[in-house]
């Protein structure tokens, strides 16, 4: 597989932690820098709601009540914005079934698909990955843990990672 140099990126936050959890906000950043963000409105059946998830994302349900897509909505545009792409996510266990999840309420077929970043980062990434994040969640001064605010720092801490293997490797050879 070849490796993008800076690749489509989602993030997802939800109502909580647990299976019967549900996505309450997708933030997408494209490999050209393209962002899409939303808020979804909780389908009727979606009813857990965990007030630790909502401390740790700053998202209440009734701000979801009156500000979120529907379901619906927001599968028609992810679509149309992602189309056949492959967005890569950090979170793969938690954000795949929560984006299963609201592409299954909303009865549609989802278009692009949704793949691990360890898929496309090397393992020398993966180890430095940790404390490049939160170097550069300091350094882009982000502050709060929102879906399209953490999409971008997950494809910053990609390019990141991947410029400074690049860098050792440089330096190696000469």
């Amino acid at each position: 597989m070849r490796k993008p140099p800076c690749p489509t990126i989602i993030d997802i936050e939800a109502s909580g932690f647990g299976s019967t959890s549900y996505p309450i906000e997708i933030g997408v950043i494209k490999f050209n820098g393209d962002r899409y963000c939303s808020l979804i409105k909780p389908a009727a059946e979606w009813q857990h709601w965990c007030n630790s998830a909502e401390k740790i994302h700053s998202i209440s349900r009734s701000l979801l009540e009156s500000r979120g897509k529907s379901p619906r909505q927001v599968c028609e545009e992810l679509n149309i914005f992602l189309q056949e792409t492959t967005a890569y996510s950090d979170a793969w266990t938690h954000d795949s079934p929560w984006l299963t999840n609201l592409f299954f309420t909303a009865r549609i077929k989802q278009s692009f698909h949704l793949s691990p970043i360890e898929n496309i980062a090397t393992e020398e990434q993966l180890l430095l990955w940790d404390a490049t994040k939160i170097q550069l969640q300091h350094k882009l001064n982000i502050e709060r843990h929102r879906a399209s605010a953490d999409a971008y720092l997950i494809q910053q801490t990609y390019v990141e990672t991947n410029c400074l293997l690049t860098a050792v490797s440089k330096a190696v050879v000469q």
